[in-house]
This record gives C-alpha cells, sequence and structure tokens, in this order.
C-alpha cells in the first residue's frame, strides 16, 4: 500500500524563478508589471506575497503557476523550465504538480463535495470510485465528514473553500497558489480557513504560496516577501522558522494527511 501524501522531506524539489519580467502594453505604453523578479519556494514552506494593488503579486504568482509566460526570465520546477512549456505541457503541469485556491472557491455548483474535490484526479484519468474515495477521506481529513454529498449553495463559505483546500491537495502536488484564499470570508472565518490550508500543504510536504494584501493572512506563513513597482522589497521569516522549512521537526508538528491505496491517484 502506498500513499500518494509523502511527508515532506529535505529531498523535495525547490521552485525556482530567476530574473523574472513580465511587460504588458506597447512601445508607446508600457506596464512593467515584474521588473526582474528573482525568488525560491522551498518544499514545505508557506510563503506570504504581500503588496499594494498594482505591486506585481498576482502577475508573480500566475508566472510561478504556468498561467502566465513572463517576458523574460525563468521558472524552474523539477528540471523543466515552465516559463518555454508548450501550452498543452503547462496545462498537465497545472493538473498533476501544482494545486490552486482562488479567493471564491471556483467550485462547480451543480456537483456535490466530494465530486468537486476528486475533479484533478478524474481530469487525469483516475477512475471516478477511486478519485471519489481518495476526495472523501481528504474532506474528512478537513473536518467535512459527512459533507460530501452537498453542493456548494449548501455550504457555508469557510467550509466551501475547505472543499477547495482538498481539490488543491488531491492530486498530491507539489506546490499550491492561493490567490487571496480568504477575501470572501469573515475574519474569523479566513483565520480557521488559513489554519486548515498551511497545516494541511505541509503535512502533504507540499509549498503554499499565498498572495495577499493582508498582514493577518501573512502571519500564517513561514515566510512573507512584499513587493512594490514589480520587484521584491523585503523579506521576513516567522520567528523560528528560518532554517530550511521541510525539516523532520515540520512533519512532526502536524497530523498526517490521508493516505491512498493506489499509484494512480497521482
Amino acid at each position: 500500500m502506498t500513499s500518494t501524501h509523502p511527508a515532506p522531506s529535505p529531498g523535495g524539489s525547490p521552485l525556482v524563478a530567476s530574473a523574472l519580467t513580465k511587460v504588458y502594453g506597447t512601445a508607446e505604453a508600457t506596464t512593467h508589471a515584474l521588473a526582474g523578479v528573482s525568488l525560491t519556494v522551498h518544499p514545505g514552506e508557506s510563503l506570504a506575497i504581500m503588496g499594494p494593488s498594482g505591486s506585481g503579486k498576482t502577475t508573480l504568482l500566475h508566472c510561478l503557476a504556468g498561467i502566465l509566460t513572463p517576458t523574460s526570465g525563468s521558472v524552474a520546477w523539477r528540471g523543466e523550465d515552465v516559463a518555454t512549456l508548450s501550452d498543452a505541457r503547462r496545462t498537465v503541469l497545472r493538473r498533476n504538480d501544482f494545486g490552486f485556491v482562488f479567493q471564491s472557491g471556483q467550485l462547480l455548483p451543480e456537483l456535490p463535495a466530494v465530486e468537486n474535490a476528486a475533479l484533478p484526479l478524474m481530469l487525469a484519468g483516475t477512475s471516478r470510485a477511486e478519485a471519489t474515495a481518495v476526495a472523501a477521506r481528504w474532506l474528512a481529513h478537513l473536518g467535512l465528514a459527512g459533507m460530501e454529498q452537498r453542493r456548494p449553495g449548501e455550504l457555508s463559505g469557510g467550509q466551501a473553500q475547505r472543499v477547495a483546500i482538498a481539490r488543491a491537495l488531491v492530486g498530491s502536488p507539489g506546490v499550491v497558489f492561493a490567490d487571496e484564499p480568504t477575501g470572501a470570508l469573515d475574519q474569523s472565518t479566513g483565520s480557521e480557513v488559513l489554519d486548515v490550508l498551511t497545516h494541511a500543504t505541509r503535512a502533504s510536504g507540499a509549498a503554499l504560496v499565498i498572495v495577499t494584501h493582508d498582514a493577518g493572512v501573512a502571519r500564517h506563513c513561514s515566510r512573507t516577501v512584499t513587493m512594490r513597482d514589480g520587484r521584491i522589497s523585503g523579506e521576513f521569516y516567522a520567528p523560528g522558522t528560518k532554517a530550511a522549512p521541510a525539516s523532520a521537526a515540520v512533519q512532526h508538528a502536524v497530523p498526517a494527511p490521508p493516505a491512498t491505496s493506489s499509484e494512480g491517484a497521482r
């Protein structure tokens, strides 16, 4: 029996951005959304990217995740430059290696929670029965046991975001990207969702990259970088976390994620 949710390991792959630029517009009117950003995201760490509107933080996340192609620079992931991959290869990468949590959750309203969470596995070719079994274990792990058949309209905002977190993690991604994941939630619910998100990603060994303008959100992360005018303007670590983030200490700091019974769930 094998698990598709390995514990954090120092041998995991970092995500490395080097000298990223992103220019919009024409020569007469250009906007430099990114102006030479270099950044390494380590396995098992949680990274907050903070900055005011227009600072380039969302553009950076989209370039890291292969949603946007940078004008220049590279994004290295597991021996490949994400920035030079074909559209088809980037689609596979986002489906198999990366997970996503958005501000609104973006769940499909006609599907129950368990099928929403299982979608990445089914799209990757896993049978419906196996995919929903894995998804149900993730939902239970995230406190949603008994709610598998509820549709998004029957869930609270916090519960819906937990389904979105399960969907992001169900395929054992190396990196989870979250764009203002608590922006639509009240402060108390948002804090609970952030606790779930950071603990679950760390337990699975995935890195977490959160874009936010909220210092309260950033405080849940082990490292924060600030951006201004398309550049990284500062960096700081949570107390006691500057050492390598993916360590044995991290493995024992959070509950283990649910195990699965097949390599095919990857």
